[in-house]
């Protein structure tokens, strides 16, 4: 255990200060907590804070922050590795990607019902059915979802300044305010709003905007090769066939998905595909959308189709990006975090099923919100709105 240890001191020494909204949001007295997320979000850093930042302030805890796909579990089990740590004084262990560990569910539940004095934090691939593995957990685990950056948070990380968080009936009722607020610290918010779109969404941006890109490429080969196969045993052949799907949703979103058209080009049946889009939705790659009247089953075809947020777009299309695209993207993303969110019978998005959004750009008037009660225009390329018309990227505080 004691190469485990020298790990997590490594990796405390060079962990960075700047906090995800999560950290906050979590209630740490639970005993057993499930953490999921997309790769690259930030789990491993979320886990790493709790224990330098609150943890080892504390007197009578003691953590160990361990990653499941590490060769020291070849040869021993997360059991085994709880005994030995509880038994040298430990309150909490951190396990990371547990997707990656044949038989985590299993060993979760008996940790947890022998050592009831230990807490146990876990991360998992945001595709991970956590009640649905071998032992039922539904009765001990509490998760959370760690989505990508808001723009607020970016604005953290990248200037260095704490803004608040709003909320949706607080910007629909003092968007002016706020916004004249936030400019006081911002003063070009829009700026930074353009910059965000491009490269903001996930932490790992830092390491380089210049091959951020390439970066996020490559994770996005790794969740459909790697992730789908462990978590879904999605073999290597079929993985390519959600490949060629996510880049035909990205030649064309918001795409209205034609099931039979579909299935012919890429060598899918209808099933199948149906699953693949559920299982890119798990993914955190694309963001399927309903109609609130519309039944949604497992083989439910989507109504609208987006990317998940705006760097795949400039990713997967690189020099395409489409602004009306990037608008809805950014703002489905952002809202689709805090609130339910829906396409509207009339406008773009209907939230919480009473308020109803029209996204665009500066030319965008209410013709198509016309007699709906409590309906928005939302616009990009400006910094302070009025009345019922509110920029778009104040969006980007609601969490």
């Amino acid at each position: 255990m004691e190469e485990l240890i020298f790990f997590q001191q490594e990796l405390l020494s060079q962990l960075s200060d700047k906090k995800r909204y999560l950290l906050q949001k979590i209630n740490w007295s639970n005993r057993l907590i499930g953490i999921k997320g997309a790769r690259g979000t930030g789990k491993t850093i979320l886990l790493l804070q709790r224990i330098k930042f609150h943890l080892l302030k504390e007197e009578k805890s003691e953590a160990l922050y361990v990653t499941l796909d590490d060769l020291y579990f070849l040869e021993n089990t997360v059991v085994d590795l709880a005994r030995e740590f509880t038994l040298k004084g430990g309150t909490h262990l951190f396990l990371d990607e547990v997707h990656k560990y044949p038989r985590w569910s299993r060993e979760l539940k008996l940790i947890y019902d022998k050592h009831p004095k230990l807490n146990i934090i876990f991360t998992s691939s945001s595709m991970l059915e956590i009640y649905k593995g071998e032992s039922d957990l539904s009765r001990r685990a509490v998760t959370y979802h760690l989505n990508e950056l808001s723009f607020r948070e970016f604005i953290h990380f990248e200037q260095n300044k704490e803004l608040p968080v709003f909320t949706l009936e607080e910007i629909i009722g003092n968007h002016t305010e706020i916004a004249q607020e936030i400019r006081k610290v911002l003063p070009v918010p829009v700026k930074h709003f353009q910059n965000y779109l491009q490269y903001g969404a996930y932490p790992y941006y830092n390491e380089g905007v210049d091959v951020y890109l390439d970066k996020l490429l490559q994770t996005l080969n790794l969740i459909v090769e790697t992730d789908m196969n462990v978590v879904e045993n999605i073999p290597y052949e079929e993985s390519r066939k959600i490949k060629k799907l996510l880049v035909a949703i990205s030649q064309s979103a918001p795409f209205t998905p034609n099931i039979s058209k579909l299935s012919e080009r890429l060598g899918m049946n209808r099933k199948f595909l149906i699953r693949a889009i559920k299982l890119l939705d798990r993914a955190d790659l694309v963001m399927e959308f309903y109609k609130p009247a519309k039944g949604i089953g497992a083989f439910t075809k989507p109504e609208k189709l987006y990317l998940h947020n705006t760097n795949l777009i400039y990713a997967l299309g690189k020099n395409n990006a489409e602004k009306g695209a990037l608008r809805e993207t950014f703002f489905a993303n952002q809202v689709r975090n805090v609130h339910k969110i829906y396409l509207a019978e009339k406008g773009g998005f209907l939230i919480d099923g009473k308020y109803t959004f029209e996204v665009g750009g500066k030319g965008k008037d209410s013709k198509q919100i016309q007699g709906v009660q409590n309906s928005f225009i939302v616009r990009d390329d400006m910094e302070v709105g009025a009345m019922n018309i509110i920029p778009l990227w104040l969006f980007g505080f609601l969490y």
